[in-house]
Parts: structure tokens; sequence; C-alpha cells
């Protein structure tokens, strides 16, 4: 490096600034010549890949088009007023599905004898449909297909179908239900907004007979499409040219999915390139040009660039020290938000600590509170057996119903969980099946302490279910249900209902174990308010009415109902 430097004589910056000028210069003149050379060539084939990607743009959404169109009558056909033959019902349902766009339904027989059209009023007389060579093709081959274009009778225009054939036990109402579209509704979807001036898009169906057509050479409903143009249509999805003398036409053409119809976008190439070529020569000149500006631009820059780097890399020292910084003002904007971020960042530290300071209490305190709940419940287990398999049972189930409340909290920084998510949370727990068991009620995100003691409460009522409730057999159910309520002193309560259906007879018991103390006393106790347990012989019922306070976390609450 050092001999090669040795050739460099001592010169000025300036002198060396105008030679690298003069060696960036000639090489991009001389590049010059080469690009006009190929920018030509190498734009005509962009040019072909584009075209043929914007028919295959237009070609999908088509095909969404032809598939929501299926969907729907999908859905038509499964209507609980075609299966009882109400075709008014079926017609006034229909009208007002479909609204008052474009789009008509009809039921046919398989000669064609139309029994419903809702383009004209429920009980018009109706004759047979147009097209019904279409109608047999789609029967015999038991699928949805899409017909060419032609002239509806009762549309008075130029439209096309989509048919499906309806099952033997709708028969009664028809073989075939049909949608229907005039073909000029769907010229916004050919639009050459995005084409180059002077191009056209055409829609095809499996005859080669325009749809729809928009642009300069708009070809008019159900006209052939050029023939000539048509030829040169191979494959799905691909790009031509047509040459006719010194002229060059080309043709982007795409398959709408797997329907027999076809998009077509064709125009001048000449009209595609000129203004393509122009700019590019434009660019290239101007580039030349501003070489030499950029040099003098680079050294200003250059020198504000070094000193905002400076004050930034001061800024960075400060906050490695632990001091919280204000953003430093420099000439360049990147260099400003890098110091705006800097001074965020020591305040988002120091706040940052004092966030781990928060939680390291919060969780000594949580700790504290679930200890002393463990130790309690272990004391009252212990006093209402003598058998240790029994009572490890006991701790087991109910320590496993509380971890799983203590993890959910967690994973939301103790912040709270909607009501739902806590009552599904401890049932599946005991009872890993869900489809016996329903909630109603409007969610709300239940605090730390509502989510600890209300997943005791639920577990042992769960674990009452499954031992001699309405769990215990294949038929019972379980309705939990909440709801808001104003008391006399105008509080705002919630009153939860736990009720069992369907299971064995219900007697109540001769004494009062673990279990019991908890869902009466224990829920009573933590949530400030009044239990109500009834025996009810036909399934258990248990209600606690408590201020909603005791339940719902200071975050804004859930509005979606539980279901």
């Amino acid at each position: 490096m050092n001999r090669l430097s040795k050739l460099f004589p001592t010169a000025s910056l300036s002198v060396y600034l105008v030679a690298m000028a003069i060696l960036a210069t000639v090489p991009l003149l001389i590049f010059v010549v080469f690009l006009l050379s190929e920018l030509e060539r190498n734009e005509y084939d962009a040019l072909r890949r584009e075209v043929a990607l914007d028919a295959q743009t237009i070609a999908v959404n088509f095909e969404r088009k032809l598939e929501d169109m299926a969907t729907t009558l999908r859905l038509l056909s499964g209507a609980s007023e075609l299966k009882s033959g109400d075709l008014a019902a079926f017609h006034a349902r229909t009208s007002a599905s479909l609204g008052e766009g474009s789009l008509y339904v009809l039921l046919v027989a398989a000669d064609g004898t139309q029994t419903l059209n809702t383009r004209v009023p429920f009980g018009t007389a109706l004759g047979k449909m147009s097209n019904i060579e279409d109608l047999h093709s789609a029967i015999a081959a038991k699928r949805v297909q899409a017909s060419g274009i032609f002239y509806g009778a009762t549309a008075k225009q130029w439209v096309f179908n989509l048919t499906m054939p309806l099952p033997e036990d709708l028969s009664a109402v028809g073989d075939a239900i049909v949608m229907t579209q005039n073909a000029g509704d769907l010229a916004s979807m050919t639009s050459t907004e995005g084409l180059p001036n002077g191009w056209s898009a055409a829609l095809l169906d499996a005859d080669g007979k325009v749809i729809v057509s928009t642009g300069p050479d708009n070809i008019p409903s159900a006209q052939p499409f050029p023939g000539q143009m048509l030829k040169l249509m191979t494959g799905a999805n691909a790009s031509t040219v047509l040459r006719d003398g010194d002229s060059r036409t080309m043709l982007g053409y795409a398959r709408v999915g797997d329907w027999p119809w076809r998009v077509v976008v064709w125009g001048p190439v000449s009209a595609a390139q000129s203004t393509i070529v122009s700019t590019w020569r434009q660019l290239i000149l101007g580039s030349v040009v501003l070489l030499g500006i950029s040099l003098g631009v680079v050294l200003i820059a250059a020198n504000q660039l070094r000193r905002s780097i400076r004050q930034i890399a001061r800024m960075a020292e400060r906050i490695g020290h632990g001091e919280i910084v204000s953003p430093e003002i420099t000439k360049v904007k990147e260099a400003n938000q890098v110091s705006i971020a800097l001074s965020n960042a020591s305040f988002d530290r120091a706040q940052a600590e004092e966030r781990v300071q928060f939680i390291l209490q919060e969780l000594v305190h949580r700790t504290k509170n679930i200890l002393s709940l463990v130790q309690a419940m272990m004391r009252q287990l212990a006093r209402s057996t003598d058998d240790i398999e029994e009572f490890q049972k006991a701790v087991s189930g109910r320590l496993s119903g509380l971890a799983q409340s203590i993890e959910a909290l967690a994973k939301q920084k103790w912040g709270g969980i909607p009501i739902s998510s806590v009552i599904k949370l401890q049932l599946a727990t005991v009872t890993g099946d869900s489809e016996r068991i329903t909630l109603r009620g409007q969610d709300f995100l239940a605090n730390a302490n509502a989510v600890q003691n209300l997943g005791l409460v639920l577990h042992e009522l769960a674990t009452n279910s499954v031992k001699y409730g309405a769990l215990s057999v294949p038929d019972g159910r379980i309705l939990v249900e909440w709801e808001r309520y104003v008391d006399e002193e105008q509080q705002v309560g919630l009153r939860m209902r736990w009720s069992e259906s369907g299971g064995p007879p219900v007697v109540q018991p001769s004494r009062r174990g673990f279990g019991t103390t908890v869902i009466e006393r224990h829920a009573a106790a933590a949530f400030g308010g009044k239990v109500t347990i009834d025996f009810d012989e036909k399934g258990l019922r248990w209600s606690l009415a408590a201020p909603l306070s005791a339940f719902e976390s200071k975050r804004d609450h859930v509005e979606q109902p539980a279901s």
C-alpha cells in the first residue's frame, strides 16, 4: 500500500477531486453507449414479462369473482326454503341477500324451464332460459360450470351464467340453480388503468368470444376476438408478439384458474417503450451532470456528519455511565433521529430499572399470598382425611389448578385474564372436555386475586361434578353464567351461577368437607360477597353475588361475549 501511494503526486484536494470526477465520468460515458444499445432489448423482454403478469393479475380477480359466485350458489342450494319448497320465501331471501347489485338467481328444470328468477318479481310468468346447452353440460358434469357470453331473454342484454346442478332431493323445485350477471358489469375488472397508454384488455369465453372489453381497441360483447391474435395464444399464461410490417402488437394472456375463460391484454410495443427509453436517457445524462455537483456536496456533508457522529458518540458514553441525556440537535435529520432515540433509550432504561424493582416486589407479594393460600389449603385437607394417599391426591389436584392460574397470570404480567378463559382453564384441568360445558356472559378482565380464588372455587365445583354430579354421567351438562347488576346502594356487582343438569339425583352431604368450605366460606370471604348453594334433586345450583371491583381488573375490560 505504501509503494502504491508513492505513485500519487502531492496535490491539493481539489486536484484529486477533479481527477476523480474525470475518472468516474469517462467509464460512465462508455457505459452509456453500451446501455443505450441494450436498453431497448432489455425493456422489451421486461415488457413481455409484465404484460403476462398484468393478464394473470386480472385473471386472478376474475377467478375470485367466479369462486365467490360458486360459493354463493352452494350456500343458496342448502337454503331451508328450497328444502321446504317455499319458493316465494327463497325469492325474497335471495333478492335481499344479493341486494341491488347485478347478480340474479334462477331455478330451472332440466329442459330449461324457469321456476324462479330474481331478476323479475316472484309469480311472473317465465319461459325457458336462453342457454339450455350449457345447462345440460353442467347437469351432465355434475359440477359448477361457467357459460359463455349469450343474449339473455329476460335481461335483454348480454349476460353469462354460473350453473350448479341440484341434488335429487330438490328436484321438486328444479334441477339446477343458476347465477347470472350482465357482462357489462364486469367492465371495471378489465380496467386498463395499470397498463401502458393505448393498451386494451378483454375477457374471453371458451369459444374465443369477448365477454367484456375496455381500452382504445374496445371490442363489443359477444364479438369474436381477432383470429390472428387468438392463434398466437397458446399455453395457460404467457405473452407473444404480432408483427405487421414495422408495427408490433404485444399480447399478454392468462387462463382464469380452472374456468374455461381467458384474459388478454394487448397494445403497441412502441407506446409502452417510448417513455421508458426517454426517461433512462435523461437519467443517464443527468447523472453525468450531477456527478460534479455531488463531489462538492459530499465534502460539506462529510464535515457535518463528522460533527454529528462525535455528538452522538458523547451521548452514548453518558448513557453507558447510567445518565439520562437530552437529545443533541445537529444539521442532519437522521442523526437527530438517532439522538432522540438515544435520549428515549436513556429514559426507557431508567423506567425499565424501576419496572424490574416493581416486578420483584410484586413477585414477593404474590409468592407470600400463594404460600399462605397453600398452607391454609393443606391444613384444611389434613383435617378432613387420615389417608396419606388421598391427601396427596387432593393436594396435587388443587395445586395443579392453582399452578394453571398462576402460569396464565404470569403470561399476562399479572394484569388480568378474561373471565371466560379463567373458567375454561380450570374446567379443562379437571374435566378435559368442554363440549358439555356452556359459558354465558359478557367477558371482562379478571384481576389476579379473582383468578386465583375463583380458580380454587371452580376446581372444587368441577371435581365434585365429576365425582358425584352432572359430569359423572355421559348426559350431564354444566351451565356457567355471569351478569352484572346494581344493588340498592347503586353499586355495580357481579352474580355468577353454576348450574348442573342431566346428572344423578342430588343428595345433600351429611358433613361439610374441604370442598364445601371452599365453594361457600372461602368464596364469600375472598370476594366479599354472598354464596348460595341449592342441592336441588335435578342438579346442584351454586351462585355468588359480590362487588364487581372484587373481580374486574383495572385494565380495560373485554367486550366480547363468551360462548
